[in-house]
């Protein structure tokens, strides 16, 4: 059985993304764009969250899914999964 996901405000995954070393350097509208250097090599990790009061279920996990590609599981799973 997959693990069930949260049910989370874009201010929430901002939080949680911040936690893990993003930074927002944009908001315009209702999405914010994220970035983080990568420590290792120096590149540039970009996400975009939307501001909505409640993340529909897909784009949380996309958002997650893309996140995988610079944080390990581990790290991000507390933040976007129920225990």
């Amino acid at each position: 059985m997959s693990p069930r996901l949260k049910s989370l405000s874009g201010r929430d995954v901002i939080r949680s993304l911040t936690s893990l070393g993003f930074a927002v350097v944009r908001t315009r509208g209702s999405h914010s764009t994220l970035v983080r250097i990568s420590p290792r090599d120096g590149q540039r990790h970009v996400l975009t969250v939307p501001l909505h009061k409640e993340i529909a279920p897909g784009t949380l996990r996309a958002i997650h899914r893309q996140a995988l590609r610079f944080v390990s599981a581990e790290d991000l799973r507390a933040h976007f999964f129920h225990d």
